[in-house]
């Protein structure tokens, strides 16, 4: 397919395994017709969230015949290279020159400035216009390519050098943690609430041991804290059913 062909129905989600990325699964399940996931694999500690994957995805869709119908192809590659160059403890190195910088030590350089790239490509060879990502400037803890800015930048960058017309989609930008809650529940009801709760993993240490009203993960550091705080603010507006 041409560049100048894309499908105007087709979506390619980059899908971590998450609780953002599954929110975003379902957002683009919900609106386009033909949608793919990309996931890689990039040297992270908590690369356990690549084994829950497939389990999220198919729940995910079955639970709704329309989004069964529209979801098509996985695809996962090796991005080891910036777990290789990065130095963050989320890709087991040291943090001192993240520290000095100001940014938080859980920031990965370049991480999503590759995973968009590379999704890009992946989207022109399979003729898909629309890549939607879960990066978030409310509770995005300092990391500059999860800024809007970023994100728009790195839209123009692939246009041009690709001389396609892809549109990346942000649904969760302008959205906190509690809000993100809400919107999974307007997307799929308490049923696709339910599965991001049990299924998705987001802790950045990994720990698949301990499962908490929000969901699976240590309960101690920033994703986890953030992804419970969350709950706690979206549970306590009453919309969760019993």
């Amino acid at each position: 397919m041409k560049a100048n062909e894309l499908n105007r129905n087709g979506a390619l989600v980059v899908f971590s395994g998450g609780q953002d990325s599954a929110t975003c699964l379902a957002w683009a399940l919900d609106r386009f017709d033909h949608v793919e996931t990309v996931g890689f694999h990039y040297g992270q500690v908590h690369d356990i969230e690549m084994s829950v994957r497939h389990t999220v995805r198919d729940k995910i869709s079955g639970l709704n015949k329309r989004w069964q119908s529209r979801l098509s192809e996985d695809h996962v590659y090796d991005a080891g290279i910036i777990g290789q160059i990065s130095q963050s403890p989320l890709t087991g190195g040291t943090a001192a020159l993240i520290h000095s910088e100001g940014l938080p030590d859980t920031f990965v350089p370049g991480r999503n400035l590759v995973f968009l790239t590379l999704a890009g490509a992946l989207a022109y060879r399979r003729g898909l216009k629309h890549i939607i990502t879960g990066v978030c400037e409310t509770d995005f803890s300092g990391y500059p390519d999860c800024r809007d800015d970023t994100i728009k930048a790195l839209q123009v960058a692939l246009n041009l050098g690709t001389a396609a017309p892809f549109v990346i989609h942000t649904p969760l930008m302008w959205i906190d943690k509690a809000q993100t809650w809400a919107l999974a529940q307007e997307l799929g009801g308490n049923e696709l609430v339910h599965v991001i709760q049990r299924e998705t993993h987001t802790c950045y240490r990994g720990d698949r041991t301990q499962l908490h009203d929000w969901g699976y993960g240590c309960g101690e550091c920033p994703a986890c804290l953030l992804r419970s705080k969350g709950w706690e603010r979206f549970h306590s507006s009453d919309r969760v059913a019993a």
